[in-house]
């Protein structure tokens, strides 16, 4: 079965706002399964819009700007 985005429910999603980019912190559930946190990167493009970018490392500031929106976002999980 492909992936068929209206099945996708975003259940929470907050950020955490760098100076290049940000970090966000969702929570969500695929055709009412389970939930599961992710963790994403946006950055802007030369235009100024959003564009997604692959999360992999992420600095100190970063973690700790993530932390707080974390264990909100496992109230969401349960």
């Amino acid at each position: 079965m492909p992936y068929d985005a209206k099945l996708d429910e975003k259940l929470f999603s907050k950020f955490y706002e760098g100076e290049n980019d940000r970090v966000v912190v969702s929570v969500y559930s695929y055709n009412k399964g389970v939930k599961k946190l992710q963790l994403s990167r946006e950055g802007l493009s030369a235009e100024g819009e959003t564009r997604f970018a692959k999360l992999g490392r992420m600095t100190k500031a970063e973690v700790l700007g993530v932390q707080p929106l974390i264990a909100e976002a496992l109230a969401f999980l349960e």
